[in-house]
């Protein structure tokens, strides 16, 4: 793999293509990121022109990982929150091609959205992922602390329920 290049993404029919293409893998290898299996490429591309435009507008960040012209990885810091949080941001849509998964992109993709909420004055990460097959390990080795389980919470891709993992982090000025 070449040097990953992590930076935020905007929206251009080429970029839609490749975070579509990405969606459509994930989902059909049974990651657990609000679709189910098989999902459409026009389904997938209508969701990245919607989370784009959100982006565009300041109430997210898209990040991208690149290697070389290769998409191979994307994360969704959700920076939109109500009037009495805005010291939170939630990550969202961590998603690492099949290809490239235990190469580190993943990590890189996480630690890039925390330095950003950091520096939009965030002092508080929240996520959630699947209890079955989900990055648990991932989100637990960058220092979340697991809120708890909430049983049969969605549906896997393929069928059948599983449950979430709430996890928290303290960031910036609050982690000191």
């Amino acid at each position: 793999m070449n040097a990953i290049e992590i930076g935020p993404l905007a929206a251009s029919t080429g970029t839609l293509a490749v975070l579509a293409d990405l969606l459509v893998e994930t989902v059909a290898a049974g990651g657990s990121v609000s679709f189910m299996h098989p999902l459409a490429l026009e389904a997938a591309s209508a969701f990245w022109e919607k989370s784009l435009a959100s982006a565009a507008k300041g109430e997210r960040m898209v990040l991208g990982a690149w290697d070389g012209k290769a998409l191979v990885g994307t994360v969704t810091l959700l920076l939109d929150c109500p009037p009495n949080q805005p010291h939170r941001a939630e990550i969202a849509k961590l998603m690492t091609s099949v290809e490239c998964r235990g190469r580190g992109v993943g990590t890189r993709l996480m630690r890039a959205a925390e330095r950003l909420a950091a520096e939009k004055g965030r002092t508080l990460l929240v996520l959630d992922t699947a209890t079955e097959e989900g990055a648990s390990g991932l989100y637990e080795t960058l220092g979340f602390t697991l809120a708890g389980e909430i049983p049969d919470y969605a549906l896997k891709p393929h069928g059948g329920l599983t449950g979430t993992l709430i996890y928290w982090k303290r960031i910036g000025t609050a982690s000191r």
